[in-house]
């Protein structure tokens, strides 16, 4: 996630496509869009950054959906909001009848993250820096 966004707690501050096919979507994208599309190693994976025509930084990324972890979940997007505090906020979603789906996790250089799904079923990301 770029350094330079704006992290405004409680506000969407990524979003991420999450495939099995990078190299399509990439290109999909790109032509569709018109993103600029940077490769990078994050904590040795594989992930691309998006930067929309004419924008000067980054707003979302994509990656690919490799391993046990992803069985059976589809391509997505996901969002991320913007947090201050990502392990008090995973513990009052599980308070208000949510589901922690992936644990409070860091990504090192970069912020911390979970997965949680709310009482009604969605799903969605917290991001803290």
């Amino acid at each position: 996630m770029a350094e330079e966004q704006c992290m405004q707690p409680g506000t969407f501050c990524w979003t991420e496509l999450m495939t099995r096919d990078v190299p399509a979507a990439k290109k999909f994208y790109a032509e569709l869009i018109g993103w600029k599309l940077v490769d990078q190693d994050i904590s040795g994976h594989p992930y691309t950054t998006v930067t929309p025509p004419g924008a000067k930084h980054s707003i979302g990324g994509i990656m690919g959906m490799a391993g046990p972890q992803f069985e059976g979940i589809p391509p997505h997007w996901m969002p991320y909001i913007a947090v201050e505090n990502i392990d008090e906020k995973a513990q009052l979603a599980q308070k208000l009848g949510g589901q922690v789906v992936f644990p409070p996790t860091d990504i090192p250089n970069v912020g911390r993250f979970c997965v949680i799904k709310d009482p009604t079923g969605a799903v969605i990301s917290l991001f803290q820096t």
